[in-house]
């Protein structure tokens, strides 16, 4: 079981794609894993046969222990308890272990034995140098790509005819995909967490705890019970944004949300603020120049916080397209590591839910989080009358051994600021 994001501890089998006696190629997948952030695939670095699952597909395994076993087929190979069994033809295991078989000789162009070449990882650091680019078709005029690259390009619609690959012998890999233009997507209904109801005639339903759960579970611990929070909150007249938003859509080149809109704001607004871009790290506070906005997404087992990077320097629509196909990626547990670690700031929003105000638990090492609740017509007096007004509340949470209530105040205020006059977001 290999380590698939930077805090996985553990992964849980989904599926074997690879069934015992099958071949394996260098790059093939293997099985489908749980992270605690997404559904991954483990694949083999090393050719042969698989000749045997270890565990079976629903299995949690740590990582480093033993899954499944990639040889030659007659190659003897533990039984799991502890004894020998010779592997036959098809690669499976069968009867007490006579002597190993001689290994066949390799064929051309295929690994020498006891040498594993070390496969392209979607999207992770390995030894081997990449292949240079090159059009991934082969003769035949199919292309070469990764399944994962495969059914990503079926879903968002992508053709991948022409496209360089950068995987082994110019094989298209997700990477690959990243500067492609995806077909427009339909506006995704809010999602909530998927509940499983207890069987009728049962009095109660015990049901395991999924990776990302545990993950959850672990981080709200950490941050709840050490992290000193106080919560600040502003209310903000949307009415310039709800007009401005809406030039922006009759404009057409994509829609652009009341929470992209705000995504940028507190992005601009870190930069005039940077002691709340922080992180806290035990011994010192890392204040960071660039700004990377975490937005969190329900999905269906918990929540899951996409990274908007160097927010400050995109445009709304930019931002827009992003923050859709990220959230996208993040229900259908798509995302890449990189894709979901190393915010600085956080920002979550349920006023799609109707929720007028709500407080928002810090995501640590970042310092502070914003909760953004529904844009309401409130009565409201201007100018010594009552009047109909687009209104938000925003509540921030705080580190309070990061950021003060002054400092957190002041960031609150140059946010309001910017929301209640548009301009100055494409100023």
């Amino acid at each position: 079981m290999e380590a698939l994001s930077p805090t996985m501890e553990e992964g849980r089998v989904v599926e074997w794609k690879k069934q015992e006696g099958e071949p394996v190629a260098v790059g093939d997948v293997l099985a489908e894993v749980e992270t605690d952030k997404a559904v991954m695939e483990l694949v083999a670095r090393a050719a042969g046969t698989m000749l045997k699952h270890v565990v079976a597909a629903g299995a949690t395994v740590p990582v480093s222990e033993l899954v499944a076993v990639i040889g030659e087929p007659g190659e003897a190979v533990e039984a799991g308890n502890g004894k020998k069994t010779e592997g036959r033809k098809d690669g499976k295991a069968e009867g007490p272990a006579a002597e190993p078989a001689k290994p066949e000789a390799p064929k051309a162009g295929a690994p020498a034995p006891g040498t594993q070449p070390t496969a392209d990882r979607e999207n992770r650091p390995t030894s081997m140098p990449p292949a240079p680019p090159a059009a991934a078709a082969t003769e035949t005029g199919r292309v070469k790509a990764s399944p994962l690259a495969r059914k990503i390009a079926a879903e968002r619609g992508l053709d991948l005819q022409g496209v360089a690959g950068s995987g082994p012998q110019g094989r298209i890999v997700q990477r690959d995909l990243a500067a492609l233009s995806a077909r427009p997507a339909a506006a995704a209904a809010p999602q909530v967490p998927a509940f499983r109801p207890v069987p009728a005639g049962e009095p109660f339903a015990d049901v395991p705890l999924s990776q990302i759960r545990k993950t959850i579970a672990r981080r709200l611990a950490q941050s709840l019970g050490p992290v000193p929070t106080f919560y600040l909150t502003i209310e903000v007249d949307m009415e310039r944004v709800a007009e401005a938003r809406e030039a922006l859509n009759a404009a057409g080149q994509g829609k652009v949300s009341f929470n992209d809109i705000t995504i940028k704001a507190v992005a601009l607004a870190l930069k005039q603020h940077p002691a709340c871009n922080a992180w806290w790290q035990d011994d010192h506070i890392r204040y960071w120049n660039e700004v990377h906005v975490s937005m969190a997404v329900a999905i269906e087992d918990g929540l899951i916080t996409p990274v908007i990077r160097h927010a400050d320097q995109k445009g709304l629509r930019q931002i827009a397209a992003e923050s859709k196909d990220l959230a996208g990626r993040a229900r259908e547990r798509k995302l890449t590591p990189e894709e979901y670690t190393g915010g600085t700031f956080s920002v979550s929003n349920l006023g799609m839910l109707d929720i007028e105000e709500f407080t928002a638990i810090i995501n640590p090492p970042e310092a502070g989080i914003i909760a953004i609740g529904r844009i309401a017509e409130k009565p409201v007096v201007q100018a010594g009358a009552i009047v109909p007004r687009k209104r938000m509340r925003l509540t921030m949470s705080c580190d309070h051994r990061v950021i003060d209530g002054a400092t957190g105040a002041q960031f609150l205020q140059t946010l309001k600021g910017m929301l209640e006059n548009p301009l100055a977001l494409v100023w």
